[in-house]
C-alpha cells in the first residue's frame, strides 16, 4: 500500500512531538523510497534507540545500582483473541482510552506483520503446543506510530473454567531512584577512595579509557538477553559458547551485561526464571512441580529452597494464597 508525502511528514511530526516530550520507545516506519523524508525517518528511530541506550548507560542500568522489572504494559486475552484486561500505562501509551480497548481483538493494536507473527503464536497457545513463548511485536498507536516491543505471553486458565486465556507482559527494565539515590552516597565515597588509592599505585601508568559498546555490540547482547527469555529451562550454557553464538567474545558478553542490564548474564537468567515463576504460580494452575520444570530448576525441592531463600516465603504459600483470592 502506497503512502504520500503528506501522511508520512505528518507521521514525522508526530514522532517529533512524541520524543520532545520524552517518549523515545516510539518508531517510523520504514519504506522502499530513497528519498529526504526516508533519511529523517531513518535518523530519529536511530536517534530514539541511542537516547534509550544511553539512559542506560548513564545511570538507568550499570553494575552499581540495581535493576528492577517494571511492568510497561499488561493484557489479558481471552480464547477469541479479546482483551479483557489492560492496565492504564498502556492505554497511555497507545494513546487510546480504556473503553477503547477492552472489548477490542489485541492484533488491532499491531501493525501487519506483526499481526501475522502473533496470530501463528496464538494458535500454538491456544491448542497448548506450548506453555509459554516470548517474541518482538510492533504496537501501532491512535496516529499510527510504531512501538517495538519484546513481549512474554503465557497461556492459562482459572480454577473455574479450563478455557485458555493469554497473559501478555511488556517489561521495561529500570532503576529504582530512591535506592540509586540512597546508593549515590556510598559509590561516591568509594570511588573517591579508590581514585586516591589509584593514584598512588599507578602514578607513572598510562590511563585506561572505559571501552565503549558499539550499536552492533548492544544488539548482540540484547539478541542474547532474548535468547535466554526463551529459552529459561535450558541449561546455563558456557560463556565461552554462549559469546561464540552470539557472534562476539565472552570478555564483551560479560561487559555488555553488566552495563546494559547492571548484572551478569547468569544472575539475570536466575531472575528472569524466578520472575516467571512467581508469575505462573499465581496465575497459572500448573503443578509446582512442573513449574520448576519450566523454569530450569531440577528438582522441586531446590526450587522450593532456592524460591523461599529468595522471596521470604515458600511457592506453595504462595499458590495457597492466590487460589484463596481467587475464592
Amino acid at each position: 500500500m502506497s503512502i504520500s508525502k503528506k501522511e508520512r511528514i505528518k507521521d514525522i511530526k508526530a514522532m517529533l512531538l512524541e520524543m520532545a516530550s520524552g517518549n523515545f520507545f516510539y518508531r517510523l516506519e520504514r519504506y522502499a523510497k530513497n528519498d529526504n523524508l526516508e533519511a529523517i525517518s531513518i535518523s530519529l528511530n536511530m536517534l530514539a534507540e541511542e537516547i534509550q541506550a544511553t539512559n542506560y548507560h548513564q545511570g538507568f542500568s550499570n553494575s552499581n545500582s540495581p535493576i528492577l522489572d517494571l511492568v510497561q504494559m499488561s493484557f489479558i486475552i481471552d480464547k477469541n483473541g479479546t482483551i479483557e484486561m489492560a492496565n492504564q500505562q498502556a492505554c497511555n501509551i497507545l494513546s487510546v482510552l480504556m473503553s477503547d480497548v477492552i472489548g477490542t481483538p489485541f492484533i488491532s493494536f499491531l501493525e501487519p506483520s506483526s499481526q501475522i507473527t502473533w496470530k501463528a503464536l496464538e494458535n500454538n497457545l491456544i491448542q497448548k503446543k506450548i506453555s509459554e513463548s516470548s517474541l518482538e511485536l510492533k504496537f501501532k498507536t491512535k496516529s499510527d506510530l510504531l512501538i517495538p516491543k519484546i513481549a512474554y505471553v503465557t497461556s492459562f486458565h482459572t480454577l473455574h473454567s479450563k478455557i485458555p486465556k493469554l497473559l501478555i507482559t511488556i517489561i521495561h527494565h529500570s532503576n529504582h531512584q530512591k535506592k540509586l539515590d540512597k546508593e549515590l552516597k556510598t559509590s561516591i565515597s568509594q570511588y573517591i577512595e579508590e581514585e586516591y588509592k589509584s593514584e598512588r599505585t599507578t602514578e607513572n601508568q598510562p590511563t585506561k579509557s572505559k571501552i565503549r559498546l558499539s550499536f552492533e555490540d548492544i544488539r548482540k547482547i540484547r539478541k542474547g538477553r532474548d535468547i535466554l527469555l526463551s529459552n529459561l529451562k535450558a541449561d546455563f550454557p558456557l560463556l565461552r559458547d554462549f559469546a561464540l553464538l552470539l557472534g562476539t567474545n565472552e570478555f564483551k558478553l560479560k561487559y555488555g551485561f553488566k552495563e546494559l542490564y547492571g548484572t551478569t548474564v547468569h544472575r539475570f537468567l536466575m531472575n528472569e526464571r524466578f520472575r516467571n515463576a512467581q508469575m505462573m504460580i499465581q496465575f497459572s494452575d500448573e503443578s509446582l512441580k512442573s513449574i520448576a520444570h519450566i523454569n530450569g530448576f531440577k528438582s522441586i525441592s531446590h526450587f522450593s529452597r532456592s524460591f523461599k531463600k529468595r522471596y521470604g516465603y515458600a511457592p506453595s504459600v504462595l499458590r495457597k494464597k492466590s487460589r484463596n483470592k481467587d475464592n
